[in-house]
């Protein structure tokens, strides 16, 4: 056999050369599988519990936006999306992950992202052309303006002549 012949097949290796497979019990420790201690993890788990006590902030007496719900919505949506993002990276190894992470992840994230925004229109729009029979049995606003304004509505007030 030549040189030609086993360059073509890839390189010749010694039993030394090969590595050894890691089972999780070597010398790094139980499952460490190269990713960090459990310092690691733990400071994770700190950042979890440090968000999740800014959530709680929202409903306290020291929020300052109390008279404003949207901008304590707002801002538990950004910290429960930094937590899922934690909870992925760390606790789901995807930290760890080859490239081909990207490849799955973004296309379905922008194909979330899409079919979000167009349900848009359906959602902000859904009473604007409504049937008569949709509009006699819909339900009703709580508010007692908003329920004097709709009985002077001619669609809800006299339904037969639209």
């Amino acid at each position: 056999m030549s040189d030609h012949d086993s360059q073509a097949h890839g390189p010749i290796t010694r039993p030394g050369d090969i590595p050894e497979h890691d089972d999780g019990h070597g010398p790094h420790g139980e499952n460490d599988h190269g990713h960090g201690g459990i310092g690691k993890y733990m400071l994770v788990f700190l950042a979890l519990c440090g968000l999740t006590t800014l959530s709680f902030f929202t409903y306290s007496p020291y929020w300052p936006w109390r008279n404003e719900p949207q901008v304590g919505w707002a801002f538990m949506m950004a910290v429960s999306c930094t937590k899922a993002m934690l909870v992925v990276v760390f606790f789901m190894h995807v930290f760890w992950e080859a490239n081909w992470k990207y490849v799955l992840t973004i296309p379905a994230a922008m194909m979330a992202i899409f079919l979000a925004i167009m349900l848009i229109p359906d959602i902000g729009l859904r009473n604007r052309m409504v049937a008569q029979e949709r509009a006699l049995h819909m339900a009703r606003p709580s508010d007692v303006r908003l329920l004097e304004q709709a009985a002077e509505s001619k669609l809800l007030a006299d339904p037969v002549a639209h």
